[in-house]
């Protein structure tokens, strides 16, 4: 009888040559669990889902009270559905007046998608700028957004009229123009290696935004609820988008998106063509729950009050001769090492010695950080020390 290693490598898709095959059955608050009594620390928070830990007991709740009532009904936007309207209402509580109309979907690719819909609709214009190795998902609209051709150019011929610039750079952002739909950029950019943009750079981009009628897209896929210390990063800038993209840690575990804006920018979808950006699954009601009861958790835990000073504990821990930086926005970090052999052995280590790390798609020499916010002081010095003794063992 074949064992579910076996059974995963013959019948599901794998996304790599060499997928890390560690089985995992069973997840609570910062720790998985394999069938063989393994015990992992989750380093990585299932890339930034997992803020508040796993099955935090509200979160389940929630999803169990929900089961009761209804699951799936209609696409979304058309019934009237408690989990929707009260998670909607919550975020628009908590934002900008600005940004008053929330869309549901399934993922943070498909908020990237209907950002584009909507902006490409409102301003009448087909241009979209991007900033070199970006990282937005992997759908086509979101994929030609992607700075780095090697993921690209296999897939091509993908959406015309896209530039791309520099991240940080204030020169570059000479390129946005009257012709310009929006520009499409991570409050913080994750797979690049975790690279923080200098405030004047995303004011003065603000600035000439608004100078030329552009939209600005803010990607707080990885880096919304709590993770960077502040609900959303703009707050870090003293800005506002005008669409903010988010996903992974809204939905406390399932699957939910969205795409956040004003309600003239979003009331395009309406008509001319009439259910002019559609989702079956979006917003399914019980993601709904789950993610209104997690933000409750971050918001009731005050779970934001203690990310700064665990980001300062990690950089105290994390002191190698091997490391040649630790950078990072709250608990959105990395470990910057010389090599990706490094990385990879490494990281090969702290999984067999129960720590999970990872590395970034466009930045493959640094370790990736990012645990639930409920980790501990304890926990955050126990998964440094494994990690240097990863180093040494290189």
């Amino acid at each position: 009888m074949l064992n579910n290693r076996q059974l995963f490598l013959l019948n599901t898709a794998q996304t790599s040559t060499s997928p890390r095959l560690i089985e995992i059955e069973k997840a609570e608050g910062l720790y998985l669990y394999g069938p063989n009594g393994e015990k992992y620390m989750d380093l990585v928070s299932g890339f930034a889902v997992s803020n508040i830990g796993h099955r935090h007991p509200s979160v389940l709740r929630a999803i169990k009270d929900q089961l009761d009532k209804y699951l799936h009904v209609t696409v979304y936007g058309e019934f009237v559905q408690e989990p929707q309207i009260n998670l909607a209402t919550k975020l628009v509580s908590l934002l900008p007046q600005e940004l008053n109309n929330v869309y549901f979907v399934n993922s943070g690719t498909e908020a990237t998608e209907g950002a584009m819909k909507i902006a490409k609709k409102y301003t009448g214009r087909s241009e979209f700028i991007a900033a070199k190795k970006a990282y937005h998902g992997s759908t086509q609209g979101a994929l030609s957004l992607m700075g780095d051709d090697k993921y690209k150019t296999p897939y091509g011929p993908l959406l015309p009229n896209i530039q791309y610039i520099t991240y940080n750079s204030i020169a570059d952002l000479s390129k946005i123009t009257s012709n310009t739909a929006a520009v499409v950029l991570e409050a913080v950019q994750g797979e690049a290696g975790v690279r923080i943009p200098n405030v004047h750079y995303i004011q003065k981009l603000r600035s000439i935004c608004n100078e030329t009628g552009t939209l600005l897209i803010f990607d707080e896929i990885q880096t919304g609820f709590g993770r960077t210390g502040k609900l959303f990063a703009f707050e870090h800038y003293k800005i506002v988008p005008d669409i903010l993209l988010t996903a992974k840690g809204l939905g406390g575990g399932m699957p939910l998106g969205a795409f956040i804006t004003r309600h003239e920018i979003m009331d395009v979808i309406k008509d001319n063509p009439i259910l002019g950006h559609i989702t079956t699954f979006g917003g399914h009601p019980v993601s709904c729950a789950a993610a209104l009861a997690s933000l409750n958790v971050i918001l009731d835990e005050n779970l934001m009050a203690g990310v700064d000073k665990k980001h300062q504990i990690f950089k105290q821990q994390l002191k190698h001769p091997l490391i040649r930086e630790v950078r990072g926005l709250g608990l959105m970090m990395c470990i910057q090492l010389d090599t990706f052999e490094q990385v990879e052995k490494v990281s090969k280590y702290c999984a067999n010695n129960g720590v999970l790390v990872d590395w970034f798609l466009h930045h493959e020499t640094a370790l990736r950080i990012s645990p639930p916010l409920i980790i501990t002081e304890e926990e955050i010095i126990n998964a440094c020390t494994v990690i240097k003794e990863g180093l040494d063992n290189l």
